[in-house]
């Protein structure tokens, strides 16, 4: 049997987010605790949501959500949501501030410590429908965080671990391309890259939902097609509107599962040593996972090749290394900035992750070193 569920509702078009008041009401938030970022708020975008709506003009804000979540930052962002008695969320950014006010939402109303929650440790029965609701407003292309069921925290003992529930899953979506327009290049190609990675991992997973990989191949599709475009010009209307429907679209097919990418950037996003971009990760990830995983996954692949209009010989790995080389993104883990030394651990890590169980090809800690191995370049 196969289950498939979708999902939630999300609002999508220039201007949606004009109608966010009325979204409070019809979710039953009057009391709404603002989770952004220092970047967002700088940048006037969280002024501008507060301007919609008079609960949210006089909301609390939290803005110290760091680049990747941590339990610190949850239990911080916890303490105001409860000090202002609030009753709902409202996540403006993207996948760090989404996934810190799912994080929130959960320990406003379960017991107990973050970490009984985690998925590998047995917590996706124990996350229960009295969630507070969250609603989610991306404001970058890639992380799909805003229709997906799970939250990747880094807890205080510095594992990265992922909180997985239907109930986690916002209430409503509202993509407003609007809200991306002028994003720097850089984070345009990092998120994504982080989009196109979601479609590719999503599609490969060998789970049986149809319809999660026709949406994946539709998303992928529009990435690749429009992500020059948007890293180029910025306010470039139809590719910023593209860009964020495939991002869409890599979210909605989450419930397949993910892969070795994400086992591997799960851990190395949770490095205390060196801050991280997960799209960028995944984007110079994704090339010796390809290889990795192709002799167990030529009909996709040659499915892939055709999506893209790509010859049938093409390698699927070179041609997007040549991808992300003409976005001007790293081509190598060193160039990232991470120490040759993690190996080990973050090989033992990935086995461990929740993603690495729906990658296309089983893999053992040695794979994963030897992968990890091929990306220091």
């Amino acid at each position: 049997m196969a289950l498939i569920t979708y999902l939630t509702t999300v609002k999508f078009g220039f201007g949606e987010i004009a109608g966010i008041g009325a979204d409070l009401t019809a979710i039953g938030v009057t009391r709404p605790l603002i989770i952004a970022d220092k970047g967002i708020v700088a940048a006037g975008i969280v002024g501008t949501v507060q301007k919609q709506a008079a609960a949210l003009a006089s909301a609390p804000v939290f803005e110290d959500t760091p680049t990747n979540p941590t339990e610190e930052a949850v239990l911080a962002a916890l303490a105001l949501y409860r000090q202002h008695g609030c009753d709902g969320l409202v996540a403006i950014g993207g996948g760090s501030p989404i996934d810190l006010a799912k994080g929130v939402a959960l320990l406003a109303t379960h017991d107990g410590a973050l970490e009984s929650y985690a998925a590998i440790l047995g917590g996706i029965p124990r996350i229960t429908a009295s969630v507070a609701p969250v609603i989610a407003i991306p404001t970058t292309s890639g992380t799909g965080s805003e229709v997906g069921r799970a939250a990747l925290i880094t807890l205080t003992d510095g594992r990265k671990l992922g909180f997985i529930s239907p109930h986690l899953i916002p209430r409503l979506a509202i993509c407003d391309p609007e809200l991306t327009l002028g994003l720097p290049a850089w984070l345009t190609a990092a998120t994504g890259m982080d989009a196109v990675t979601h479609c590719i991992e999503t599609y490969l997973s060998p789970r049986e939902n149809p319809p999660a990989e026709a949406i994946a191949l539709d998303g992928l599709k529009r990435a690749v097609a429009h992500i020059e475009r948007a890293v180029k010009d910025g306010s470039d209307r139809e590719a910023r509107k593209e860009m964020m429907m495939a991002a869409l679209q890599g979210g909605m097919t989450f419930q397949k599962g993910l892969g070795a990418v994400h086992a591997l950037s799960h851990p190395l996003g949770g490095l205390k040593e060196v801050s991280l971009h997960h799209g960028t990760l995944n984007a110079v990830l994704l090339p010796a996972i390809l290889r990795f995983n192709a002799p167990d996954a030529q009909a996709k692949y040659a499915e892939i090749r055709r999506t893209l209009g790509l010859a049938p010989d093409t390698d699927l790995a070179i041609w997007l290394a040549e991808l992300t080389g003409r976005l001007g993104m790293p081509q190598s883990l060193s160039a990232m900035g991470v120490p040759r030394s993690v190996i080990p651990a973050i090989a033992e890590a990935a086995v461990k992750d929740h993603s690495s169980a729906t990658n296309p090809r089983a893999a053992t800690a040695a794979d994963y070193a030897a992968m990890l191995e091929a990306s220091f370049g």
